[in-house]
């Protein structure tokens, strides 16, 4: 029983970094949902927040408040079509990057406007509360 219950956490965790993973297009700046890194970060996160504001989150696959912060954020960034953009960092993989925004607890959550961080969350926030964040920070 023990493995099989494993076996279906396993697939469903494996459903849920899929999806983490999916992108969409904005013909303006590429994509809305996309994955960030050390290297690529002033380019994707730090530029296009010139053009409009990008949301960063900073998490890690071992993280559940991570994983159950992951689709609400994606379908609250969605609700404003193409208006603020979302990036995802994975800290484990990109250490410099959480360390320069002294990233000390995941998921955390800065938005990014005109090169700056302006505002910030940390921890799994209700859908509604994530809207009215961004709708705030716009």
């Amino acid at each position: 029983m023990d493995d099989e219950i494993e076996k279906i956490l396993n697939k469903k965790l494996r459903e849920l970094m899929h999806n983490m993973m999916k992108t969409n297009t904005d013909p303006q700046v590429g994509e809305i949902v996309y994955n960030v890194n050390d290297q690529n970060f002033a380019e994707k996160v730090i530029e296009r927040s010139n053009i409009k504001p990008v949301i960063v989150d900073f998490w890690a696959p071992w993280c559940g408040p991570c994983r159950i912060l992951s689709p609400a954020i994606e379908r609250a960034v969605k609700k404003f079509n193409g208006e603020v953009l979302l990036a995802k960092l994975n800290v484990d993989e990109n250490p410099i990057t959480a360390s320069r925004f002294g990233i000390m607890s995941i998921p955390t959550v800065i938005m990014f406007r005109n090169g700056k961080p302006v505002d910030h969350f940390i921890g799994a926030l209700p859908e509604p509360y994530i809207v009215e964040w961004i709708r705030r920070n716009l």
